[in-house]
């Protein structure tokens, strides 16, 4: 069976298909960055979300890509990872 950089490769031959993935580059830059800075910390999802005053549930879905959050949700996630949040134009 082919690994996931096989068929990703295969995959993004197509046009379109490359265009929407390199459309959500941002979205998956920002998930692999607060996946990799919760777990840098050794918190679990459940740690985090107490520290940000929602839910575990609510963070689960940020991370799976399936919630769009809000600006004021990332400057809490910022504030919770003693981090500055910078969005820059480029």
């Amino acid at each position: 069976m082919a690994n996931w950089k096989e068929i990703r490769k295969k995959i993004l031959k197509d046009p379109e298909v490359k265009k929407l993935y390199d459309d959500m580059e941002v979205e998956y830059a920002l998930i692999e960055k607060i996946i990799a800075m919760r777990q840098e910390r050794g918190w679990t999802q459940t740690e985090l979300a107490k520290r940000l005053g929602t839910t575990q549930s609510a963070l689960a879905r940020v991370e799976s890509g399936n919630f769009n959050p809000k600006l004021e949700f990332l400057k809490k996630l910022a504030s919770a990872f003693d981090s500055q949040l910078y969005i820059e134009f480029r």
